[in-house]
């Protein structure tokens, strides 16, 4: 295959003039397949993987054919969908760069940002929207924005569309723009609902597919490390082992759930490590910060959930670790297609704990290789029995597979003596424990006992002493951690401590005494300051 130049693919002067300013030279495959049909006005079906240069293969030729024409209030000549806020703005970053010679008017419609300056740019005309579909239908049902006059239509990542539920709200934006326009539709793999999508909404598309779908870069180096304690504080040790050990320069690591997001990031910076969190419960302002320090080297480490696992474009990326496998196969590709971008070289390091064994075989079906792993691999054993852990609460594991490997050194949460045993980790702050002496609460009041701290009468004298007589057979426990006796509670108080009682405690009349053996009545017992007569009252004028 002859290998093309961008002057080849039939972009304008001005565009070929800003792609050479920018440093670039030959296009990638997609590009070099895909600009010369968008540039010709007919829809495009492009099928390539992550990192290989999308972006711009629907950007170079948008603004080529842009060049003519003007923008109307509210009525943007061009659409672009995107499923996340880091990829419209990012989408407009490219535009920027490439459109340094022309004069279209952008608008970027998303979320988290004032929408007073998204409308003062619709009511001026844009050549350019870029939106997520939900803050795009919120602008449409107000009536800032119409959509009769799109003249191009781009949907980005569309397979992350559908894992994010937006295909409704791309069928719904579809069906409001003019039937004949030009539609480039791009997707890392095409499962059945998104084969639907473009059969009703794409006019005979020309099918770009550049590289099998849902397969890895070839630059990505993959390896797979077991846990087999799969507690997340195991898998903190064993992440940062691997940081300081595998020459890493810098790294986003992926966890499953924010939260989780969250408690890694906090022990990376406890740990001393350069790092910086990045999921959707951040406001739009902090994302963004975020993204450009780490872009700019500011920071080494980005822990991050899958709101950074598609279309970001952050060049030289060194290392990906997953800290959590992805639950769905795909999503590993996506992840690890954050490092070995336009040729260079890339390393993924994926923590398996043994629940995770049954997603590795799945990874291992969609990129058609085999996991190589660092140090001891799981036994036959364990990945035989992936899966059919139960599982407590907090998903952690209450045993491992019947395979002779040791338990975890730290006990099982929940239990009585792991309450009692555990030992504060260096990931997880709080006081430490205390025993039940100090646990209570120090009122000021002198412990009295339970008959007259509720009102009733005390037991007779003789069973008292019979009560007191009766042998305690009772040890003091000790303390399996601090090896020292534990306190003894009131109920397992020998005769001894029984009598070592203070006396005020023992002394001090009941509530209700009894005189002649019968109840005093209420007005015997009110308090004699209350019985005493009130002192006359001095009237002006008298005496």
């Amino acid at each position: 295959m002859e290998t093309k130049t961008f002057a080849d693919l039939g972009l304008s002067p001005k565009v070929q003039a800003a792609i050479t300013a920018a440093g670039y030279v030959a296009p990638t495959p997609i590009q070099a397949a895909a600009i010369p049909v968008a540039v010709t006005g007919r829809d495009v079906l492009g099928i390539a993987q992550t990192g290989t240069g999308k972006t711009a293969s629907f950007v170079l030729p948008m603004i080529t054919r842009l060049e003519t024409g003007r923008a109307r209030a509210r009525m943007p000549r061009s659409l672009i969908l995107a499923p996340t806020r880091e990829l419209a703005a990012q989408v407009a970053q490219s535009f920027e760069k490439y459109g340094v010679n022309h004069k279209l008017s952008l608008a970027l419609l998303i979320g988290g940002v004032s929408m007073d300056d998204q409308v003062k740019k619709l009511d001026r005309g844009v050549d350019v929207l870029i939106a997520t579909p939900g803050r795009l239908l919120d602008h449409f049902g107000r009536g800032r924005v119409m959509l009769m006059g799109v003249e191009i239509l781009v949907i980005d990542e569309a397979d992350r569309m559908l894992d994010m539920g937006f295909i409704p709200d791309i069928e719904k934006i579809c069906k409001l723009l003019p039937p004949r326009r030009q539609t480039l539709f791009f997707s890392a793999t095409m499962p059945p609902e998104i084969t639907r999508l473009v059969n009703q909404f794409l006019n005979n598309p020309e099918r770009i597919e550049v590289a099998k779908p849902a397969t890895t870069a070839k630059t990505i180096t993959q390896r797979f490390v077991y846990c087999p304690n799969g507690e997340d504080w195991a898998k903190r040790e064993v992440l940062r082992d691997l940081i300081r050990n595998g020459n890493v320069k810098n790294a986003i690591i992926f966890c499953n759930r924010k939260r989780d997001v969250a408690v890694l990031f906090k022990s990376l910076t406890k740990h001393g490590f350069n790092a910086g969190a990045l999921h959707g419960d951040m406001d739009q302002a902090s994302r963004m910060e975020t993204l450009d320090k780490f872009r700019n080297g500011e920071i080494m480490l980005l822990a991050a959930s899958d709101v950074a696992a598609r279309g970001l474009d952050i060049p030289e990326v060194s290392h990906v670790f997953n800290f959590d496998l992805p639950w769905a196969a795909d999503d590993y590709v996506h992840r690890i297609g954050r490092t070995g971008r336009a040729g260079h070289e890339g390393h993924s390091v994926s923590l398996v704990s043994p629940d995770d064994l049954k997603f590795v075989k799945d990874i291992e079906k969609v990129t058609a290789e085999t996991a190589v792993w660092l140090g001891e691999p799981p036994s036959e054993e364990d990945i035989a029995g992936a899966g059919k852990r139960r599982r407590g609460r907090g998903g952690r594991s209450h045993g491992h597979a019947a395979g002779g490997r040791e338990k975890s050194a730290r006990p099982e949460r929940g239990s009585q003596a792991g309450r009692r045993e555990q030992k504060p980790s260096a990931d997880r702050r709080g006081p430490a424990p205390r025993d039940d002496a100090e646990a209570r609460p120090a009122s000021g009041r002198t412990e009295q006992p339970r008959a007259q701290q509720s009102g009733r009468p005390s037991a007779p004298p003789q069973r008292a002493q019979a009560q007191r007589a009766k042998p305690s057979n009772e040890q003091p426990t000790v303390d399996t951690w601090t090896d020292e006796p534990k306190p003894v509670r009131r109920s397992e108080r020998t005769p001894e401590k029984r009598q070592a009682a203070p006396e005020q405690a023992r002394k001090s009349p009941p509530p209700a005494q009894q005189k002649g053996g019968e109840r005093l009545g209420f007005a015997e017992n009110v308090p004699a300051f209350m019985r005493r007569p009130a002192r006359p009252m001095k009237v002006p004028g008298r005496g």
